[in-house]
């Protein structure tokens, strides 16, 4: 075989061989090239969703990691007595915070947290767990109000614990403790369920909130408006400077119609007991004071208290969170002969000259009522009945006018009814009628339950704060005001609310059968017989009337010795004075205190000697 030429070889190299391989690296070349622009589209796509879509996001969490947005709450309103004299202020709190975002091993920061100050890791990580989820870069409070001691240690640690910040905020501080406590009320923290309601919108989580009285009931202008201020950090979490600053407004100011020096004599005549006393100006219904016992002390809700205390607060037999002055609902007892006293002469049903006897009891059907003086007080006239707290005389006034015109004057004194006391949360008792026992029971009206209607038994229920107004609108020329206890609110020189004196109703009585009752009442106080004789007070010309309301049944107190204390009746005394130009009104209830007399009026006599002993040595 020959071999082939050399130029044959050049004829394969003009065949269709080369086009082939220049064909396959043009279109692998643009395939590199396709994928390379896939590619940097993706990039670009990329860097376009992370700059232009969510760069405002990451742009704030890059700046949340130099500059921390701090909270500056503003002090909250201060409370006074009518005087001027300071009852509840503010303090420093150091408390602690932590930011989710800056604690980055967030096991080990509160494994030391508990090392330093003992604080439980679990309870301060289910505290921060929720919040750390919806806001990481939100500081979440952890600990309140730290001691000095705890207060030394988490700063000279504070290097090793990133993420922890300390704030110094505003405390509540209430100066006398227990003092009127009922009346002011007190102060929580925040619940999720208020802040998903949306009733503070101004306020967020860890905040404290009035819970109760004048803190709950003027919230919004006590609380004020906080402030804020953004504060360059270090890695550490080190303030380096603050860039700017919103200063908070403080809230307003409260001043109360309450007397601190009568307040402080009316809580000390109710120490160790259970009961109320209300005194309140017969001319505007301003709140003297207001005294319920027992009391509590408003700082542990901000200070913290341990577990037994808690529960011995809101749920123990003693009830100290109830003011008992406004939702302590009692028979009235005797007081209630009042009322009595001015149907019967209003209807014509009785004459102040005529007589009726009492033998110390009487029957009605297969029952036998019976008077509290055993042997009866013989021939009384009404003057005499009022004094000595004849029960037999109003049985029998009792069973002429009947449960429904006894209702009827109940209600016009105010009785069965709400005062619209300006703090709100009162009771409004019960004053019973035919058409109500029958709707309520589905029974008929008795004849005998009137008799116990009249007395101030049966299904009668007052407030001490009912009682005390009664009998001031007895004196003031017929007029029933609302309780108020707050005298204005403002701050500075400005006042945004002023209370002037309202009248809530008038009571339709002739002015001579007013001054009938009048001297029965100022007969209870001064004459020999009179019931109320230890509320009197020497220089002073006082009215009043007593009532004792039973607890238990008469007859069945032997089956229920072994029950003691509770067993006893409630004793009660409303009391007024001066007689002829009346400045202060009392209403005092002690439960479980046996007579009135002997337990109620000794009580009234303390306030009202202080009342008129301030008044000579201002």
């Amino acid at each position: 075989m020959k071999p082939i030429p050399w130029k044959g070889r050049s004829q394969l190299r003009g065949s269709g061989l080369d086009s082939v391989s220049a064909e396959g690296f043009a279109n692998s070349l643009k395939a590199a090239t396709l994928i390379a622009i896939v590619i940097f589209g993706v990039l670009v796509m990329r860097l376009w969703f992370l700059q232009i879509v969510n760069g405002p996001v990451y742009r704030t969490q890059s700046e949340n990691n130099r500059i921390h947005l701090q909270d500056i709450p503003p002090f909250r309103g201060m409370i006074f007595d009518r005087h001027g004299e300071l009852l509840v202020d503010n303090r420093p709190s150091f408390d602690l915070y932590l930011i989710p975002e800056n604690a980055h091993d967030r096991p080990r920061l509160l494994r030391n947290l508990e090392k330093l100050i003992g604080l439980p890791v679990e309870v301060t990580q289910k505290k921060i767990t929720r919040e750390a989820l919806k806001y990481p870069f939100r500081p979440i409070l952890i600990k309140r109000n730290m001691s000095r001691d705890e207060l030394a240690t988490v700063e000279t640690n504070l290097f090793n614990l990133p993420g922890i910040s300390i704030q110094i905020k505003p405390q509540r501080h209430y100066l006398y403790r227990e003092f009127a406590s009922h009346l002011i009320g007190y102060l929580g923290e925040i619940s999720e369920s208020q802040l998903n309601a949306g009733k503070y919108p101004e306020n967020k989580q860890g905040d404290l909130v009035g819970k109760y009285g004048v803190e709950g009931k003027w919230q919004k202008l006590l609380s004020g408006l906080r402030g804020g201020e953004q504060v360059e950090v270090d890695a550490a979490g080190r303030r380096l400077r603050t860039l700017s600053r919103q200063p908070p407004v403080p809230g307003s100011n409260v001043c109360l119609t309450i007397d601190k020096d009568l307040q402080m004599v009316a809580e000390q005549a109710l120490k160790d007991k259970k009961g109320a006393i209300v005194a309140m100006d017969p001319n505007n219904g301003e709140i003297l004071a207001m005294a319920s016992g027992p009391a509590f002390d408003p700082n542990v809700f901000i200070t913290g208290m341990e577990r037994s205390e808690w529960v011995r607060i809101a749920s123990g037999k003693d009830h100290p969170l109830q003011n008992r002055a406004i939702t302590g609902q009692y028979p009235p007892g005797s007081t209630f002969k009042i009322v009595m006293a001015i149907a019967g002469l209003e209807e014509g049903i009785i004459t102040p000259q005529e007589e009726t006897f009492c033998g110390g009891s009487y029957t009605v059907g297969a029952y036998t009522h019976r008077c509290w003086k055993k042997g009866g007080h013989g021939s009384v006239n009404l003057h005499r009945a009022l004094v000595e707290s004849c029960d037999v005389y109003f049985y029998k006034l009792g069973r002429r006018l009947g449960v429904d015109r006894i209702a009827h004057y109940a209600n016009m004194f105010g009785l069965g009814i709400k005062t619209d006391f300006d703090l709100g949360s009162e009771k409004e008792g019960l004053i019973p009628t035919s058409k109500w026992k029958l709707k309520r029971f589905g029974e008929p009206w008795q004849a005998g339950e009137t008799i116990s209607v009249a007395i101030g038994q049966s299904f009668v229920l007052a407030t001490p704060l009912q009682m005390a107004r009664l009998i001031a609108a007895v004196f003031n020329g017929g007029y029933l005001y609302q309780p108020k206890a707050i005298k204005w609110v403002g701050k500075d020189d400005r006042r945004f609310y002023e209370f002037a004196p309202t009248v809530m109703g008038r009571l339709k009585v002739k002015p001579e059968h007013l001054e009938i009752v009048k001297r029965g009442l100022i007969g209870v106080v001064h004459e020999p017989r009179g019931t109320g004789s230890k509320s009197r007070v020497d220089g002073v010309i006082g009215a009043g009337k007593t009532g004792t309301s039973q607890v238990v049944t008469l007859g069945k107190e032997k089956a229920l010795t072994a029950a003691g204390h509770e067993s006893e009746d409630h004793a009660w005394f409303v009391s007024l004075a001066p007689a002829d130009n009346p400045a202060i009104a009392l209403g005092v209830v002690v439960e479980h205190g046996g007579h009135g007399g002997s337990a109620a009026a000794p009580l009234a006599r303390e306030v009202l000697a202080a009342y008129f002993a301030k008044k000579k040595t201002p």
